[in-house]
């Protein structure tokens, strides 16, 4: 099992921290998205979307962030990062799936329409697609209305999804992460996202995954 990564960006990133957060000791290859190393033909002829992470599993290569999650999640199921209860798993996906379109993808359609780096290039993947100056404004306000969700949900919780930890709030703190890439503070005058970032950033897998970079 290898995975295929760039640690420092959000989808990457996401990965990482369920991996620390399950424990599981994994192979890994860097790719080096700032100089493209995606889109060259090594890696295109290993995974042909172009995209990172990707995890190779006996030569099946499977791609999409939460794919992987889901696959990591089958083969050690403890800690239950997608919950455990009927209930409980559908309101954790509930919430995920908020996050990941209002928070994460807002914050993505101001940076990647705004980017230099990513002329050309306004989605991930290997088709050539403009960049729209109009949705960096858009992109940055609907980012700001997803943490004011976040702060609301998280007045009388500890976590996004009640008293327990889930892949909810690895989401939702990329995606706190992701947003300084446009220069927007979620935590700023958002006294309850403050107090939970400080909190999950005292757990051993953010740990880890921040002292990748040290």
């Amino acid at each position: 099992m290898i995975l295929y990564d760039y640690p420092r960006a959000p989808n990457p990133m996401r990965v990482n921290l369920f991996i620390n957060e399950k424990n599981i000791q994994i192979e890994r290859v860097f790719v080096d998205l700032s100089k493209h190393e995606n889109l060259k033909p090594k890696f295109l002829k290993i995974n042909p979307f172009g995209t990172v992470p990707f995890l190779n599993v006996k030569g099946h290569i499977i791609t999409e962030t939460i794919a992987i999650c889901r696959y990591l999640n089958c083969i050690k199921p403890s800690p239950k990062l997608f919950g455990n209860s009927s209930l409980e798993q559908a309101k954790i996906e509930m919430y995920r799936r908020k996050i990941e379109f209002d928070g994460m993808q807002s914050a993505g359609e101001a940076f990647r329409n705004s980017a230099k780096s990513f002329k050309d290039r306004a989605f991930a993947g290997t088709d050539k697609i403009p960049q729209i100056p109009e949705l960096i404004d858009r992109g940055k306000i609907r980012t700001e209305i997803f943490f004011n969700f976040l702060n609301k949900t998280l007045k009388n919780n500890k976590y996004v999804v009640g008293n327990k930890f889930s892949i909810a709030d690895i989401d939702a703190y990329v995606t706190l992460t992701f947003a300084k890439w446009i220069k927007i503070d979620g935590t700023k005058k958002r006294k309850n996202i403050e107090r939970w970032k400080n909190n999950l950033e005292k757990r051993k897998a953010f740990k880890k995954y921040f002292n990748l970079f040290n």
